[in-house]
């Protein structure tokens, strides 16, 4: 009888095939690079592809959705009158429109805050406020001679929630609301 030692195997009984052996290797790196996804610039543009509310919305851009909240600006929230009304017109605005973003800030919340342009050289901000279905937000843009001018005409204008008698601003409703 003859003993058989390991050398006298041939290579392919010696080293088991697995199908799948470097599967947890491949996964851990492409969870590696999905996690490094590249971070747009300061000002980027991307396709909006989402409209979370009147003043919050999200560009793909660089493979990566971003969050942005419109600068200077609040809409009233959902179930405030006109809170509907800002969502559908941010909508009609900008939903897959390609548009370009440039960050002011990033919020508490992880969002780029910042002013958005859209094709027809329309900054969204402005318009939200001149439709009269946002507030400017002097407490973040204090400075924004152009929100001031623009609000202060759709209030002459009564225009959107200008033309109820006392809209109530939403900073003062979510405060209300705690």
């Amino acid at each position: 009888m003859r003993c058989w030692s390991f050398a006298t195997y041939p290579p392919s009984a010696r080293t088991p095939t697995r199908p799948y052996s470097h599967t947890p290797t491949i996964v851990l790196i492409l969870l590696l690079l999905a996690g490094c996804g590249v971070e747009p610039p300061k000002d980027f543009e991307g396709r909006v592809v989402g409209v979370m509310d009147g003043d919050t919305i999200e560009v793909l851009a660089n493979w990566r959705v971003n969050r942005v909240r419109l600068y200077g600006v609040d809409c009233p929230e959902s179930k405030q009158p006109y809170g509907r009304r800002a969502k559908q017109f941010t909508s009609s605005a900008s939903y897959f429109r390609w548009a370009k973003v440039h960050t002011v800030t990033v919020d508490r919340y992880g969002r780029r805050v910042g002013t958005v342009t859209l094709p027809d050289n329309k900054v969204l901000n402005h318009e939200l406020v001149r439709a009269g279905y946002a507030w400017w937000y002097r407490q973040y843009a204090p400075d924004d001679s152009t929100l001031e001018a623009v609000e202060k005409d759709a209030r002459a204008a009564k225009r959107g929630l200008w033309s109820q008698k006392n809209p109530t601003p939403p900073w003062e409703w979510r405060e209300r609301r705690r």
